[in-house]
């Protein structure tokens, strides 16, 4: 009985360990599989062993629902005006052209273009 007992022990450290060595995300969408009413807004640039490149382009009065990103740099490449939803809150952020962003690391956020002008931007994802 003592030796079952040890077992379980072992058992359960050994579950813990792999759960916890695990990169936990959010259950969301990656920026890819998210979109904006049922359409694609990320298409794939890029994609081998050390990066994936998106390009992510937002029409006035589209935006890219609720997902999460792993560390990534940003480019953009033309700008506009967001309504930016994420952990600090609700803001409107103008995104000028040229503006690089960086995350080191996992990230959600909401976003939709109320701006006048089509949005278009590179994402570089780390692998």
């Amino acid at each position: 009985m003592v030796h079952l007992k040890n077992n379980r022990y072992y058992y359960l450290l050994l579950i813990s360990i792999i759960l916890l060595g695990c990169k936990n995300k959010p259950e969301l969408p990656d920026p890819l599989e998210a979109g904006w009413n049922n359409k694609a807004v990320c298409e794939v640039v890029e994609d081998n062993k050390n990066v994936r490149v998106l390009r992510c382009t937002f029409e006035p009065g589209v935006g890219h629902e609720k997902h999460y990103h792993d560390p990534h740099y940003g480019y953009t490449v033309a700008g506009s005006t967001f309504r930016i939803t994420d952990t600090t809150g609700t803001r409107e952020v103008n995104v000028p052209t040229g503006y690089s962003f960086s995350k080191d690391e996992i990230s959600t956020h909401e976003v939709l273009n109320i701006g006048d002008s089509t949005a278009v931007f590179l994402i570089v994802e780390y692998k």
